[in-house]
């Protein structure tokens, strides 16, 4: 099931949205964004209305207002139970008022209360934020206007109050009522080499002499049956930078706004280094729950999410070092292990790994999450071998705040590697569970391979640790630095790393610069990477520089409404207001007193409906009817206060619709080539392949004429398999070495051990038979 953003009441029904129109503004790796919703009341009773929609976890939203009838409404933030007072009191009072908060249960869902929408009236509700733009491995800037909500799994104990416990009516997308429109500037000092996008766009307008700018816009009749997503490719991208912004003065002189603000990024220069001895105990976490049984993509014959999901589980399997621990856990509304605990890799155990894998389905009900990691955190470590957790699921959780809390935890004795697996998924889920524990997270949608970017992860996870991190500011004298992120702990190779910091004292003269220094130690040796920059600063009237200072503050103390320590909630509402960055703790109200008519009666309720999409086949697990509990509190004490007031009120009100996963036909796992998992099914837990049938029917070969080629017949066959294996993979897969690049180094380290001084003799022929062009250097020297 998939919601669309729109706007909704609490009895579920229709408001005319008429349309969305969306300007977003990339400037280098930060993206603005202002979104407008319009709305008109075509009834003849008025309204109060709920609109849900879903947001990027990094977002910073930091400007709410309405536009109702020509009169803009400005929004001011409030810590939230002060501003759902107002609202409930500007209601009774018949002004007319408008609520912004995030959802309590998950950092990705906004909640938008409208209230005493009039016939016939007009509104436009706008919102802005800004948000830091994450780097893909191919050096594209990835930006994702989210557009899908589906349902999300309750968690058991958690609470009911999650507003993604509503439903809404479903249509074609021929019937879909409102329309999209989106335009984008982009623009980059470095020049802009190319723009992709997986909807269709205008033609690309580059300004500038070398390509500095750029405007691109949705074509016509785009309708929200997706997530909008543009990839941003610079013609340099891996350049250290500092940014000073300038402050707000008017503010006050000891908080975040008052003071410039700096944006240091780093690409640290981290050479390749050996793994080290200790291996490491892996546990890998697959979603095996209803929804996985949903297709990858829109594409026809795409395959199943659950079925890539096993080829990478396969391949990670293959790709693991000798000597370290595993264990594999599939979970939907319960969970199962492989082993009851981690075993040592070996032939035996990857066999019966890859028999289980083989018969996963995505058939265990619903997403719950949690119970599989805490019972992974009750094992006992095994010595020598540091805990990494890979997560795999479409992240349909609606409590997202208590998983990550609970891998927090535990981020002393773990990293988590987390992949988000199609459109729709919650981006609070998946990138807080590995800010957390210090690891990494990756998307997957469209027609991304979750191979490349599985097997990314895992050479990170056998990197050596990357020690004594530290940063240090050379600043003209009477100048400080103030550190406004969290302290950096962790580091990878290829990876970006972006802090901020306040910049406190007397400003120097505008010719004068300063210098900041990134320094860590890797495997005894300390190594630096320094950039030069202006303290000039820049006048940003959005302050966009602090406003990114304060979410990367807030996403390290916001853990909720519920799970936020009270030491920590105190220094949240203090950012949160100052900043004017919304948080669990804060939300945006705004009220027009001009508007002053007695509620007669109950406001009418509308909804917006939702686009019909590809969905999965029917979940085993069912989900029961669920009220709405906080938002339904407090409209039931306005009704009680309402009968006082006019005459009509109810009673009660109905409950809120059920999260339930509805279900379409499903389509079956794509006829394809599959030599490439073929054959990395039958490489051995050594990095070997056997001389048998399988191997000659990946080659294209017949068993007896590669045995006849064998050009010394007292030779181990396995090392002449294993040859020909690795010459096959380069021939035929070469444009996913990403993918297979550590099964064939345990491969070649193999041959080099146990062919002997036949090995060059064995190569040789190899590359004969086979026709092969690849360097015999590939094998070492």
């Amino acid at each position: 099931m998939v919601h669309s953003g729109g706007l909704l009441t609490p009895q579920e029904k229709s408001v005319p949205l008429k349309s969305i129109s969306v300007t977003l503004s990339i400037c280098e790796f930060v993206a603005g964004v202002s979104a407008t919703l319009n709305y008109k009341n075509e009834e003849e009773v008025p309204l109060e209305a709920f609109f849900i929609f879903p947001m990027d976890e990094d977002s910073a939203v930091y400007s709410f207002e309405a536009m109702v009838d020509g009169k803009k409404i400005k929004a001011e933030l409030q810590d939230k139970m002060t501003a759902h007072t107002s609202y409930e009191s500007a209601i009774i009072r018949g002004h007319q008022a408008f609520l912004l908060e995030e959802d309590m249960c998950s950092r990705d869902v906004f909640c938008c209360n409208v209230g005493n929408l009039l016939p016939g009236s007009q509104a436009e509700v706008t919102l802005k934020y800004v948000q830091e733009l994450p780097l893909e491995a191919d050096g594209a800037l990835r930006y994702v206007l989210p557009a899908v909500l589906n349902p999300r799994y309750q968690l058991s104990g958690c609470s009911k109050d999650s507003c993604l416990n509503m439903k809404t009516p479903e249509v074609s997308l021929e019937d879909l009522p409102y329309t999209i429109s989106l335009v984008a500037t982009v623009s980059s000092q470095h020049g802009i080499d190319r723009i992709q996008s997986n909807c269709s766009l205008s033609p690309i307008e580059y300004l500038g002499d070398n390509k500095t700018s750029a405007q691109v816009s949705l074509a016509d009749g785009h309708k929200f049956d997706r997530d909008v997503e543009f990839l941003i490719y610079y013609s340099a991208v891996h350049t250290p930078s500092v940014v000073v912004e300038m402050g707000e003065p008017t503010t006050k002189p000891d908080g975040v706004l008052g003071d410039p603000a700096a944006m240091v990024t780093f690409y640290p220069n981290i050479p390749e280094a050996q793994p080290s001895i200790a291996c490491g105990e892996f546990i890998f976490l697959m979603d095996c729950s209803g929804s996985m049984q949903s297709p990858m993509n829109k594409q026809r014959k795409s395959p199943l999410r659950i079925e890539v999901a096993k080829e990478t589980l396969i391949l990670l399997l293959k790709s693991l070092p000798l000597g370290c621990y595993f264990n594999i856990y599939e979970f939907g509304s319960t969970f199962e292990t492989f082993f009851p605990n981690s075993v040592e890799y070996a032939q035996s155990t990857v066999e019966e790994a890859l028999r289980r894998v083989k018969l996963m389905r995505a058939n265990l009900g619903g997403t719950e999450i949690l119970t599989p990691l805490q019972h992974i955190y009750k094992q006992p470590s095994v010595p020598g071998h540091p805990l990494q957790v890979f997560v795999f699921t479409d992240g349909e959780v609606t409590d997202t705040f208590t998983v990550a809390r609970e891998v927090k935890s535990h981020y002393l004795r773990h990293r988590c590697f987390s992949f988000g697996i199609g459109e729709g998924v919650s981006t609070s889920l998946i990138k807080s569970i590995a800010r957390v524990s210090r690891g990494t997270s990756e998307f997957i949608t469209g027609k991304e391979r979750m191979q490349a970017k599985a097997l990314r992860a895992l050479k990170r996870s056998l990197q050596p640790v990357v020690d004594d991190v530290s940063l240090r500011w050379d600043l003209p004298d009477g100048l400080s630095a103030k550190m406004l992120s969290p302290e950096q702990t962790v580091l990878f190779r290829g990876q970006r790393l972006i802090l901020y910091a306040q910049l406190t004292g007397t400003m120097p003269p505008a010719e004068a610069t300063g210098e900041v220094c990134l320094k860590y130690t890797l495997q005894g040796e300390s190594l630096e990477n320094k950039v030069t920059f202006s303290l000039q600063p820049k006048l940003d009237a959005n302050l966009t520089i602090h406003r990114l200072a304060a979410k990367s503050f807030l996403q390290i103390k916001d853990m909720g409404l519920r799970e936020t320590t009270a030491g920590d909630k105190k220094d949240v509402v203090k950012v949160s207001m100052e900043c004017g960055v919304i948080s669990s703790h804060t939300a945006f109200i705004a009220v027009n007193k001009d508007l002053n008519r007695p509620i007669q009666g109950p406001l009418s309720p509308r909804d917006v409906p939702r686009p019909l999409l590809l969905r999965a086949a029917p979940v085993v697990q069912s989900f029961p009817q669920q009220k709405c509990g906080q938002w339904r509190q407090r409209r039931h004490r306005r009704e009680k206060k309402c009968t006082s007031l006019s005459e009509g009120c109810p009673e009660k009100t109905k409950p809120c619709g059920s999260a339930k996963k509805t279900s379409v036909e499903t389509r079956g796992p794509v006829v394809q080539d599959n030599h490439l998992v073929e054959l990395i099914s039958l490489q051995k837990a050594d990095g070997s392949w056997d001389l048998n049938e399988g191997l000659a029917l990946v080659l294209g070969m017949k068993l007896e004429d590669i045995q006849a080629a064998l050009p010394d017949k007292d030779a181990n066959s396995s090392s002449w398999a294993t040859v020909l294996a690795v010459l096959w993979l380069h021939d035929n897969a070469k444009d996913m070495e990403c993918e297979w690049e550590l099964l064939e180094r345990k491969a070649v380290a193999w041959i080099r051990i146990h062919a002997g001084s036949v090995r060059h003799e064995l190569v040789k022929a190899a590359i004969a038979l086979t026709k092969s062009s690849v360097d015999p250097a590939i094998f070492g020297p």
